[in-house]
């Protein structure tokens, strides 16, 4: 099956309604192991992060009901 990144921004968006956040470590894990490398990219630390289409859809789906916990590394429900 071929994902989109909408696809993953609404497993994203699931997850954190369903239990309340969404830490970053387990959302690559999962993006990875269930839609695919491409949606992961090495970022300029060499962290493993969420490709950026992914993170602009998962944006445009929360509209503003999910925060990112900077020093936590996950995103909530507000």
């Amino acid at each position: 099956m071929d994902y989109t990144a909408d696809d993953v921004a609404e497993w994203m968006v699931k997850e954190i309604r369903f239990s309340g956040i969404l830490h970053q470590s387990d959302a690559v894990k999962h993006i990875a192991d269930h839609f695919g490398e491409s949606f992961i990219f090495l970022n300029e630390n060499g962290n493993q992060s969420i490709s950026k289409d992914v993170k602009k859809a998962f944006r445009k789906l929360h509209g503003g009901r999910i925060a990112w916990d900077r020093d936590g590394f996950f995103w909530g429900w507000t």
